[in-house]
């Protein structure tokens, strides 16, 4: 199944572990894992906006002119052409998820900062919920990221008009598409094309936890079942 990858068959190269890109079929996002294990140089990307998650480790985050005091659960979004750098790292390795977006709309801001673990909870279908982070609100207008909740159990299967990436940030399940499966595991990337009917299963006894990010931005809790049909979130149904 080629829309889900574990952290084994990831390429590690100086620091960057890559997920999903052009040549693993993912044409609109560039998915991969950066770990700092001190200050580093400015990086920059002229023709894509980044958006970042802390997934480990402390420090500070230099975006344009703006200065942040990262750790895990913060998300930094960088427009296309802001340079930023890695000023300092206070528990190494600082670890951090970043999605390079194509193609970008034009950004509101240069830069934001969101504490996704200090967001609200919004509820989506069959009893999940999920967390904002990085949206056009915030300045990000191309795509929406999010934290999103599996509790156990697997969802009916739908798809979602939005091309989006996916990360395991903890727990374990199983991911359904045609009738396949692959399993899911901390640090597993999965791309799901628009469209796609899929179900993520959580197969563990607590709650999974995901790191999404989708284009165009929207709610995360919109959904399809098969035949089209609105998968309603609880409150709504």
């Amino acid at each position: 199944m080629r829309y889900a990858i574990g952290p084994q068959a990831a390429e590690e190269r100086a620091g960057i572990t890559r997920l999903f890109d052009g040549d693993s079929g993912c044409e609109t996002f560039a998915q991969r894992v950066l770990s700092f294990g001190e200050l580093s140089g400015e990086r920059r990307e002229e023709t894509a906006d980044e958006v970042l998650y802390v997934l480990a480790g402390a420090g500070e985050v230099v975006a344009g002119q703006t200065r942040r005091r990262v750790r895990p659960g913060g998300a930094v979004f960088v427009a296309a052409g802001c340079p930023w750098r890695v000023e300092r790292v206070d528990s190494a390795p600082l670890r951090i998820l970043s999605v390079l977006v194509l193609e970008p709309l034009p950004a509101a801001r240069r830069e934001a900062y969101v504490d996704a673990d200090g967001a609200s909870p919004l509820e989506a279908t069959a009893g999940r919920d999920f967390r904002l982070a990085l949206t056009p609100e915030n300045g990000c207008a191309t795509v929406t990221q999010f934290v999103g909740r599996i509790p156990p159990g697997r969802a009916p299967d739908h798809f979602h008009t939005y091309d989006e990436v996916i990360y395991v940030l903890d727990g374990t399940g199983t991911l359904h598409i045609g009738g396949e499966t692959a399993p899911l595991e901390p640090a597993a990337a999965v791309h799901l094309p628009a469209r796609l009917v899929h179900s993520l299963e959580n197969t563990g006894a607590g709650d999974m936890l995901i790191l999404g990010v989708f284009r165009p931005a929207g709610s995360p809790a919109e959904a399809y079942y098969p035949d089209g049909t609105p998968a309603a979130a609880p409150e709504s149904s």
